[in-house]
């Protein structure tokens, strides 16, 4: 079972994953601006690998922006493709 908890200090943030109560992620951004933010980092210990966790993050990411009517500019490589392969994501995309 995984949770996800999210810190936003409105100049960065973060969602951090645990799985069976330990950290096993986290994905990080920087706001650009009051209506956008980038994610730049997306990343899970190699011990937790395989369950999807990082794509959790990316939908939490999503999920968030869309909930606050926020856009997100993804740089970090694994988010920029999950967002390209889930066409249910790319409602949030800045364009």
């Amino acid at each position: 079972m995984s949770e996800i908890k999210h810190t936003n200090n409105e100049k960065k943030g973060v969602f951090e994953i645990y799985y069976e109560g330990k950290k096993a992620g986290e994905m990080t951004y920087t706001w650009a601006g009051d209506d956008k933010f980038i994610i730049d980092h997306t990343e899970v210990d190699p011990a937790f690998g395989g369950k999807g966790l990082a794509k959790a993050l990316v939908i939490a990411g999503a999920e968030y922006a869309r909930a606050n009517n926020k856009k997100v500019v993804p740089v970090c490589p694994y988010a920029k493709i999950t967002f390209e392969r889930n066409a249910e994501l790319q409602d949030v995309l800045f364009r």
